[in-house]
């Protein structure tokens, strides 16, 4: 059997650093209330089809089949096909497949998806993964009958790690700074910040992504939070995660970036403040909501 690709790994495992608790704890105290609150302002209705782009495990589609009905269908969409064969295999064990249809495609170009062949569409963390962000609201209004409704979910990272640049992760290294700038840059490679798709948009840009795919009613609700304490991470768990698909957990970085002992000399430094949550978090998250006439 092949090893899963780096969306399913990342999306199942490497996200949590392979911890089965926090799993079980970012999916109750995060994931599903986002979850809920994107299908809420899509206002599903029992019957309704609704498109998931990136629906990745499937958090959000198995949601709505719940609020759907037994009438009520869901298009899983990915880029990733071990992932959609995930969401498949899940579907049929729960008897769900007779009511699922799935679709190998991106964001921005979703063939296989009729026009005019869905109620709702929804997303979570998928434009920050997709360079034309207009292309793919223009595929959205496409997609949806009139009358339809768009609902998605995107972290603003524009206001978030990058708002505060002298810190490292939320946490103070200056005794380290310059170990930690190499760490850095070694990021800053692999997804450039001022090019890269997950921080070339702000909230007013999702705004007007949706008005000229031709909604002509728009909501945002932006949430930002400013903590100055962040949630304590056992070791061994935060070497083992990456924040996204795209980078290697933060041990490979780490020995990539410097040598064994300049790599010790950060981790004195870093590691008590990673287990005792001594840094600050900053969160800005965007709800974007429309309707098509």
């Amino acid at each position: 059997m092949k090893d899963p690709d780096r969306w399913h790994r990342w999306l199942l495992d490497v996200r949590f650093g392979g911890d089965a608790s926090w799993r079980a704890k970012n999916l109750a105290e995060f994931l599903y209330p986002v979850r809920d609150t994107v299908l809420d302002k899509g206002r599903l209705s029992p019957g309704d089809t609704l498109l998931d782009v990136g629906t990745g495990d499937g958090l959000i589609a198995f949601g709505a089949l719940d609020r759907l009905g037994a009438s009520g269908g869901v298009i899983f969409s990915d880029i990733s096909q071990d992932l959609l064969d995930h969401c498949r295999e899940a579907a049929d064990a729960e008897g769900l497949l007779d009511r699922c249809r799935f679709v190998l495609a991106p964001a921005d170009s979703l063939s296989g998806v009729a026009d005019e062949s869905a109620d709702v569409v929804t997303t979570r963390s998928v434009l920050i993964y997709v360079k034309d962000k207009q292309a793919a609201l223009r595929e959205f209004y496409r997609v949806l009958r009139p009358g339809g409704r768009m609902s998605l979910f995107e972290p603003i990272n524009v206001l978030m790690s990058a708002a505060d640049p002298h810190l490292f992760f939320g946490y103070d290294v200056t005794a380290v700074r310059d170990l930690a700038a190499r760490v850095q840059a070694v990021y800053d490679s692999i997804q450039p910040p001022k090019a890269d798709p997950m921080l070339d948009f702000d909230d007013r840009d999702l705004v007007r992504y949706a008005q000229r795919a031709g909604f002509p009613e728009v909501h945002l609700e932006l949430r930002v939070s400013v903590k100055a304490r962040k949630e304590p991470v056992p070791w061994e768990r935060f070497l083992r995660t990456s924040g996204n698909p795209l980078e290697p957990a933060f041990r490979d970085v780490l020995h990539r970036a410097l040598s064994p002992a300049e790599a010790e000399e950060l981790t004195a430094c870093l590691r008590p403040l990673v287990e005792a949550g001594a840094g600050l978090e900053r969160r800005a998250l965007a709800y974007l909501s429309a309707a098509k006439d």
